[in-house]
């Protein structure tokens, strides 16, 4: 590396100031880059803390598993009656299925039915709420 004297007569080294600056530079805007890309990954987390299907919330409270957008008219409750366990799972026979209107503790039910099974109670729940969300 090349030193060059200034009029003073004191030795000066251009080359290595700079790189400082640069460097300096590099690692502030990898530094904001890091915490804006942190920033970005808690808002994700924050929207996907809930399992959704189809853009509808789900959500399970007990026994009982509640699908709908809360600011939607109405709203599916799956309520789980006869579970078996096997091994780590417990497995749902008998599944109530309801139709209710999202209005809080004054929501009506406005269609019921009992299927064996959790697969067979959503493809109907679901079927429902789509049904009665186009109508109104």
């Amino acid at each position: 590396m090349a030193v060059e004297k200034a009029k003073d007569g004191a030795a000066k080294e251009p080359k290595k100031a700079a790189k400082k600056n640069s460097n300096t530079k590099s690692a502030k805007t990898s530094i904001k880059t890091t915490a804006a890309s942190s920033r970005s990954k808690q808002k994700q987390s924050k929207k996907s803390e809930y399992l959704t299907y189809k853009d509808k919330l789900l959500l399970r409270c007990g026994d009982q598993i509640y699908y709908g957008n809360p600011k939607d008219k109405y709203i599916v409750v799956f309520r789980l009656m006869d579970n078996d366990k096997l091994e780590d799972l417990t497995i749902s026979r008998k599944v109530i299925i309801e139709l209710k209107t999202n209005e809080g503790k004054a929501s009506r039910l406005m269609r019921q039915a009992e299927r064996d099974g959790l697969y067979k109670a959503f493809d109907i729940g679901f079927f429902w709420l789509e049904q009665a969300l186009e109508q109104s």
